[in-house]
């Protein structure tokens, strides 16, 4: 890992958290993502599974996690699995985790090789009545691949078909979906990474630069401050590109008269910042492009206003979209026949706005939550609107990253220059 070590104190809280809600005399066992082949003998680059990082705090393929609070022998009621490191191997992989360093990190007691665990995994089992297995239940999942999880489900319960079988992914859904201080400390220096690599942007973008010469800077000045990398594959879009809102090919030139949405965000200790920014490639704004800014600008601070415990997110986008049509007939995008003649399963104001609102942030940058429970202290959300105007071939997103307390919203992002003025003020000085 390029990141500093992170405070041990973080997953066993996590851990914590999770044995609380088991049932009585249960077992929970997380097993690692995938390694994953691309071509020939090369491998995609390895992520960790979410659940096993969020309790565990291991990046390293091949472990497991398996907790088992009634365990009658103290020693294995937290017990972390690893590969056995191996010398041959290592001249060739790199250097494997000793068990004090998996200990130092994940604050687990005890580990126990992977080649050791079937002699330690079956009494274990035997003396359990219930056993926690984990899926991928993120509601944007599309693969149908059947990964290491699913695989492992099918082989515990041929094994062990007698058992009562529970789902700790319905578990997880909920804790992951509220930060803990320790967390948000963590989420808040990838946000610091972010708002220095912008800054460093602003001082970098002139008509005529790439903008993979942009997503280069990006990547240069995240791994310079230890992140591990992008949270996800940035979004370098200039004039109509924008208007397309998973552009990743990054190709193309940032002309003069142009506005360039970026939406990019550093990980750090495994989780992720989501920040957007659209910004005048000549340094200034038009005043057509000024106005249709601070329109979103001005749905960005509502949508703000609305993010607080008690609304869910259906309801919470409904309301945007009754500000956003607001907005679009004040700047020229809607006329009033064509809100009064809407359909209600399509709504006028989505052909400019035609996504979401928000959506939950964490270890994963489409963390994970629930879109029809009401909100609760704790939860991290993007917000992030946007206007596309196909005819003005224009596309504008603005997004920050906010923490729900009781004490109100935390906009961990409010650092980060945000308006016209700000923007033009940071591009000013640039070597354009």
């Amino acid at each position: 890992m390029k990141y500093l070590p992170l405070d041990s104190a973080l997953f066993t809280r996590n851990r914590s958290r999770f044995m609380d809600r088991m049932k009585k005399n249960s077992i929970a066992v997380f097993v690692s993502n995938d390694e994953v082949p691309s071509n020939a003998d090369a491998l995609y680059p390895f992520k960790q599974n979410s659940d096993l990082f969020w309790l565990s705090g291991i990046t390293q393929e091949d472990s497991m996690v398996i907790l088992f609070p009634d365990n009658p022998d103290p020693k294995y009621r937290e017990v972390l699995v690893l590969v056995r490191p191996n010398e041959l191997k290592e001249k060739w992989d790199g250097k494997r985790l000793r068990a004090a360093e998996a200990k130092a990190i994940s604050g687990m007691p005890t580990v126990i090789w992977l080649d050791s665990l079937d002699g330690l995994l079956q009494p274990w089992i035997h003396l359990a009545e219930n056993i926690y297995l984990d899926s991928n239940e993120n509601d944007r999942k599309a693969s149908l691949i059947r990964t290491r999880d699913y695989r492992f489900i099918d082989e515990m319960k041929a094994r062990y078909p007698l058992h009562k079988y529970e789902r700790a992914a319905a578990i997880m859904k909920e804790l992951r979906a509220i930060k803990t201080p320790q967390e948000i400390e963590v989420v808040q220096k990838a946000m610091d990474i972010t708002e220095q690599t912008f800054r460093r942007l602003l001082q970098f973008i002139r008509p005529g630069v790439m903008e993979y010469e942009i997503e280069a800077e990006i990547w240069h000045s995240f791994l310079s401050q230890r992140a591990t990398g992008p949270a996800y594959g940035s979004i370098i879009a200039s004039g109509d590109r924008a208007r397309t809102l998973h552009y990743v090919n990054n190709n193309q030139e940032c002309k003069d008269g142009e506005l360039l949405l970026m939406d990019f965000g550093a990980e750090y200790g495994g989780y992720c910042a989501d920040l957007t920014r659209t910004v005048p490639v000549s340094g200034k704004f038009t005043r057509r492009q000024k106005t249709v800014y601070n329109a979103c600008l001005h749905l960005h601070e509502y949508a703000k206003s609305l993010l607080k415990p008690g609304i869910t997110i259906l309801d919470y986008t409904d309301k945007v979209g009754e500000e956003a049509t607001q907005q679009f007939l004040k700047i020229g995008l809607l006329r009033k026949s064509d809100v009064k003649n809407e359909d209600a399963e399509n709504r006028a104001y989505r052909k400019y706005l035609y996504h979401g609102i928000s959506h939950h942030l964490g270890v994963d940058v489409h963390d994970l939550g629930t879109r029809t429970a009401p909100i609760q202290s704790g939860m991290l959300f993007t917000v992030e609107p946007g206007i596309y105007i196909e005819e003005e071939q224009m596309g504008i997103r603005i997004e920050n990253n906010l923490w729900i307390t009781r004490q109100g919203n935390k906009d961990l992002m409010k650092n980060i220059p945000i308006t016209v003025e700000e923007i033009e003020a940071c591009m000013k000085n640039s070597t354009r």
